[in-house]
C-alpha cells in the first residue's frame, strides 16, 4: 500500500493534507510552523485539533478521538501518524523500532566530508528542554542516526537521514554534534533558514497494525529546503 501527498489529498486547515484515512490510521502531510500536538509551552493550532474536529465532523460532542504515533518538531514538516484508537497506537509502538524504516531530507551547514556516515551517542533533556549528548550511558538514551549526501555544496549539504532510534530532537542534536547543524535550527547552532527548520520527514514505510500489510508514505521535499543547496 503506498501514499502520496499531492494537490489531490484532502486539505484541512492551516495546509494540512490527509494522505491515507481507514478505520485505524490517518496519515497527514504537515506543514512547517504547526504544532504536532498541543503544548502548553507553545501557542498555535496543532496537527491533532484540527484532525480530531475533521473526524468529528464538526460534531462538539463527538468522543472520537486520536492518538500520536509518531510526532515532529513544530518546525519540521512531513509525514505524521495518527492511530484512532488506543488499542491500534499501542500495536504500532511495538513494532515502531524493528519494524519501521524512517527517511528525512536536511539541509545542513557545510560540505560532508564522506558521502555517507553514521552517528551514535546518548542523549539527555535538560530540564530547560535543551537535549545534549553525553559520555555517560547511565543517564543518557542511546541513539543512532544515519546519512548520505544526496547534494553537496560549498556552504550546505542536501541530505537523506535515516534515524534508527526515535530519541526527540535526536536528529537535529547529533548533526550538530558532527559540526553540520540543520539549517535554520537555532536552538542548535544552525543559524537562519530564510524562516523555516531544514528538515522534513520524507518517507515511512510500516506493516499496517492490524494485518500488517506492508505501507509506504511519502511527502513532497518542500521548495524551499531544496532551494537552499541550490546557489552552492
Amino acid at each position: 500500500m503506498r501514499g502520496h501527498s499531492h494537490p489531490g489529498d484532502r486539505r484541512l486547515a492551516g495546509g494540512i493534507a490527509v494522505i491515507f484515512d481507514d478505520a485505524d490510521l490517518i496519515v497527514v502531510d504537515k506543514p512547517s510552523g504547526m504544532l504536532s500536538v498541543p503544548t502548553p509551552r507553545e501557542s498555535g493550532i496543532s496537527a491533532l485539533e484540527i484532525l480530531e474536529d475533521f473526524i468529528r465532523k464538526g460534531q462538539a460532542k463527538s468522543r472520537k478521538k486520536l492518538f500520536p504515533v509518531n510526532r515532529l518538531d513544530k518546525f519540521t514538516s512531513g509525514i505524521l501518524i495518527f492511530a484512532k484508537t488506543m488499542e491500534m497506537r499501542e500495536k504500532m509502538h511495538v513494532d515502531w523500532a524493528g519494524q519501521t524504516l524512517k527517511t528525512y531530507v536536511a539541509v545542513v551547514n557545510g560540505r560532508m566530508r564522506e558521502l555517507s556516515g553514521r552517528v551514535e551517542s546518548n542523549l539527555i533533556e535538560e530540564p530547560s528542554m535543551m537535549v545534549r549528548s553525553t559520555g555517560d550511558p547511565t543517564w543518557g538514551k542511546p541513539a543512532v542516526t544515519e546519512w548520505n549526501v544526496l547534494r553537496a555544496g560549498e556552504r550546505r549539504s542536501l541530505l537523506e537521514i535515516h534515524p534508527l532510534t526515535g530519541r526527540k530532537n535526536q536528529i537535529r542534536v547529533q548533526m550538530a554534534d558532527i559540526g553540520h547543524p540543520i539549517v535554520g535550527d537555532r536552538k542548535y547552532g544552525g543559524g537562519d533558514g530564510n524562516g523555516r527548520l531544514a528538515l522534513h520527514a520524507w518517507k515511512i514505510a510500516l506493516p499496517h497494525p492490524r494485518d500488517n500489510r506492508p505501507m509506504e508514505f511519502e511527502s513532497p521535499i518542500p521548495a524551499e529546503i531544496t532551494r537552499l543547496t541550490g546557489s552552492d
